[in-house]
């Protein structure tokens, strides 16, 4: 019998109950709060977390089966389960960190795109010459802002910008210190966003349609830049506001 004991199985259940709430709770905030969809697949964060969790879920409580044995000491079974919960929550605390300090911090319009920027992609070196709103990235999910690109006569910039990506890795859309409300790219998303109709040279026409229509007020869409894998950002032209970042394909 799996059950040797009914203290055994108590053990057992009332661990493996501690572990699925905690673990449903970070569910809610990883991938409603920190990576809503479809981010969390852009980023490719799902089977990483979904694997850390299971196992430290699952394997905590197995476990403590194994100690909780029938007259065991109390002193000794007290110590052994200490020692699980303590090894436990430090693997998930360890896991939910590498999670956190991943997370999209800011959805940068830019250019002709939108680039998403994860918390450690940012770069702090300027940050007080950053409008104060822009300095932290959010515990509460990505925000929305517009980088515009130096004016041309500006060569100086231009040109530092320019090689601080070529030689660091280092773009305009991680630099804090030129973000602006998203109000801000109206024109820029006036006359870069494209039509809806160019969809369906990168995805099915039921895909594009399935999507489109929980979104019937979109009317024109641009590429995010993620990670793993690029996905759509629908707009409203009309006042260049965001309708929803979609699953499609931006280019084959």
């Amino acid at each position: 019998m799996f059950f040797l004991s009914s203290s055994r199985n108590r053990a057992f259940l009332l661990h493996l109950s501690a572990s699925a709430t905690l673990g449903a709770l970070a569910l809610i905030l990883v991938f409603w709060v920190w990576y809503p969809a479809p981010l969390h697949k852009a980023v490719g964060v799902t089977e990483i977390f979904l694997i850390i969790l299971g196992v430290d879920v699952v394997l905590g409580p197995c476990l403590t089966w194994t100690v909780a044995k029938q007259g065991k000491k109390k002193k000794l079974l007290i110590l052994d389960l200490s020692i699980i919960i303590t090894v436990q929550l430090s693997a998930f605390l360890y896991g939910l960190h590498t999670v956190s300090i991943g997370r999209p911090a800011w959805l940068v319009l830019n250019t002709d795109r939108v680039d998403l920027v994860q918390a450690l992609e940012m770069d702090t070196r300027h940050l007080s010459d950053a409008q104060p709103e822009y300095r932290q990235a959010s515990w509460w999910g990505p925000k929305w802002v517009f980088a515009p690109s130096p004016a041309e006569t500006d060569v100086e910039a231009l040109n530092t910008l320019t090689m601080e990506a070529i030689f660091s890795g280092v773009d305009l859309y991680q630099k804090p210190e030129f973000y602006r409300p998203l109000a801000e790219g109206h024109d820029l998303v006036q006359s870069r966003a494209q039509p809806l109709e160019v969809l369906q040279k990168f995805n099915s026409a039921e895909a594009v349609q399935a999507v489109l229509a929980r979104y019937p007020e979109a009317d024109a869409w641009m590429p995010m830049m993620c990670k793993v894998q690029p996905v759509v950002v629908l707009w409203r032209k009309a006042d260049a506001s965001v309708v929803a970042v979609v699953d499609l394909n931006p280019w084959n």
